[in-house]
């Protein structure tokens, strides 16, 4: 076996590391691929030093875009697939580098502080998506990872798609001095991002809407976002 080709989210994958050691992961040098709640599986293949494949879990492959069932198909035969995608208002130019990690932002919160954190000791570019959350919540999660230090450790920032947003939410402001929030990049860009001078991309075509582009985690990879496009691609 050289692969695990995860077949849907993984619910209480975080109780499985309690029994999964790192060195065993080492030792295997298994490549894992799916995203979602496997966000906990990524961070400890990086931790443990192994590459791994945020991309669609088998049982939606075949609802994937052709684009994005190409790149998924060409990055499982070893062709490693840069992305460009249109820019947003929001976004922070710049480029950085460094080791892509990350996932499901909700399920990312779980991993900080554990021994499979990959947020630690290394030079890093985090991407984060979330599905079903509330302004609120994605508020909340955004803060734990703002006070932990994640954000001023990145090198860079990618954030994807939030999908099926509550829209009874959209009047949260993330403070008690109300006030409206056009969108998340907008709640993200006020009360997460004012302090920070990196390259930040939004909009990336990954997570749980209709496209999810596959990104090599665990492995180097050059960002760079400009007022016109985002272009994310992996060092040679």
């Amino acid at each position: 076996m050289k692969a695990i080709f995860c077949v849907r989210g993984g619910y209480a994958a975080s109780e499985v590391m309690d029994i999964l050691p790192l060195s065993m992961i080492a030792n295997a040098g298994k490549l894992i691929i799916g995203y979602s709640d496997i966000s906990v599986y990524h961070a400890a293949w990086t931790t443990a030093g192994l590459p791994s494949i945020h991309a669609s879990k088998s049982a939606a492959f075949t609802d994937l875009p052709e684009a994005c069932a190409e790149a998924e198909q060409r990055l499982l035969k070893g062709e490693i697939p840069s992305c460009r995608c249109d820019s947003s208002s929001y976004c922070c130019e710049g480029t950085a580098e460094g080791i892509l990690i990350g996932g499901n932002l909700s399920t990312f919160n779980a991993v900080l502080g554990t021994p499979y954190d990959s947020s630690m000791d290394q030079p890093y570019i985090i991407f984060l998506e979330d599905v079903d959350e509330d302004l609120q919540h994605i508020h909340r999660f955004l803060t734990v990872l703002k006070h932990m230090g994640v954000f001023e450790r990145a090198e860079g920032i990618i954030f994807g798609e939030w999908t099926d947003v509550p829209a009874d939410s959209g009047d949260y402001s993330g403070n008690s001095r109300g006030g409206r929030f056009e969108c998340v990049a907008d709640m993200i860009c006020r009360e997460i991002l004012e302090d920070l001078d990196i390259p930040v991309a939004f909009g990336f075509p990954a997570g749980h809407g209709d496209e999810n582009y596959p990104m090599l985690f665990g492995e180097t990879v050059r960002l760079g976002v400009s007022a016109e496009s985002e272009m994310l691609e992996w060092a040679e």
